[in-house]
């Protein structure tokens, strides 16, 4: 993280071209440089709050084409809304941390697209 902030700091206007923009990403921990964070223009990502919230996310992305080209609309329908909950679930349970679960489960929207493929 020094050297980072020393990258950054060293960054001129002179030194960029004017399209120039730097996207970092990060977990949030207490050792990342307060300078960067000061400077820069802060942008979260957080779940939707509630199951309701979380499942209309999900249908969100789908592409409605996609339930046209399938040859079982009424199975693939059903099979959808299983993988969402589930990931709707996952997504809920997030907010209570390990109480009740022995580990901790990821499954991003990343592993969603990727189970429907």
């Amino acid at each position: 993280m020094p050297t980072l902030e020393a990258t950054f700091e060293n960054i001129t206007e002179e030194d960029t071209r004017d399209g120039f923009r730097l996207w970092l990403t990060s977990s949030p921990v207490s050792f990342f440089p307060v300078t960067i964070l000061q400077n820069g223009v802060k942008i979260t990502n957080e779940p939707p709050k509630g199951l309701r919230d979380n499942l209309l996310r999900c249908y969100s992305t789908y592409d409605p084409n996609s339930f046209e080209e399938c040859r079982k609309p009424r199975e693939w329908r059903r099979l959808l809304f299983g993988l969402s909950f589930f990931h709707a679930s996952i997504q809920e349970r997030k907010k209570y941390g390990p109480l009740g679960w022995n580990n901790p489960y990821e499954f991003s929207m990343s592993d969603l697209s990727i189970s429907m493929s």
